[in-house]
């Protein structure tokens, strides 16, 4: 078991997406949600998912998983009641907490274990920023627990943006392979091009 927590955002309401939720759009078999949770499942480390509500249907798509599901009844406040509500909730004695969006399928577990091998490799805590292959920051981003209150605090749709600026001086960076830390499936059009480029892969 990894000494970190890793909080999945799921309580968003897919405005973009017209009507479709993103979180069940299917990949590779399985709900987008599910697939995420899977992939940071095979981390070790805890793993802690945010829904607008414990009977939601993203619910369902993570029926059977050992996964923590949080409740976020403000989630129309914004990315950042996602953010104060997983990471108040967590287990305590987490060394650090990996913030993954849900919606970004190209991302592996090995992709996730290797942000937290450079947080491992520092002698002091540190933020670790995932990156593409060419340097553009990304996601997922690792926080230390000595930002735990700072996360806790966090309004509006900015998410951690605040504290990572707050920190910049302790930020690290780990680029990943092509674009995976950047890749992000917000639209229906977006969706499309992603699995027109998938099958093309094949």
């Amino acid at each position: 078991m990894l000494d970190i927590a890793i909080v999945i955002p799921a309580a968003g309401a897919s405005r973009r997406m017209r009507g479709q939720d993103k979180l069940l759009q299917d990949v590779g078999g399985v709900p987008m949600l599910r697939r995420q949770v899977e992939t940071a499942l095979a981390t070790g480390a805890h793993v802690c998912v945010t829904l607008p509500d414990h009977d939601h249907p993203r619910a369902a798509a993570l029926q059977g998983l050992p996964v923590q599901i949080v409740a976020v009844p403000d989630a129309n406040l914004g990315m950042s009641a996602s953010l104060r509500r997983g990471v108040g909730m967590l287990p305590r004695n987490q060394r650090a907490v990996m913030i993954l969006p849900a919606d970004m399928p190209d991302l592996t577990t090995e992709d996730l274990l290797a942000v937290y091998q450079g947080f491992c490799n520092e002698a002091h805590p540190t933020l670790q920023q995932a990156t593409s292959a060419d340097g553009n920051p990304g996601h997922p981003v690792l926080f230390p627990a000595d930002c735990f209150t700072a996360l806790m605090a966090v309004s509006g749709d900015q998410g951690a943006r605040a504290v990572l600026k707050a920190n910049k001086y302790r930020l690290r960076r780990v680029a990943l392979s092509d674009d995976r830390a950047l890749v992000d499936l917000d639209t229906p059009e977006a969706w499309a091009a992603w699995r027109a480029k998938t099958a093309e892969m094949v």
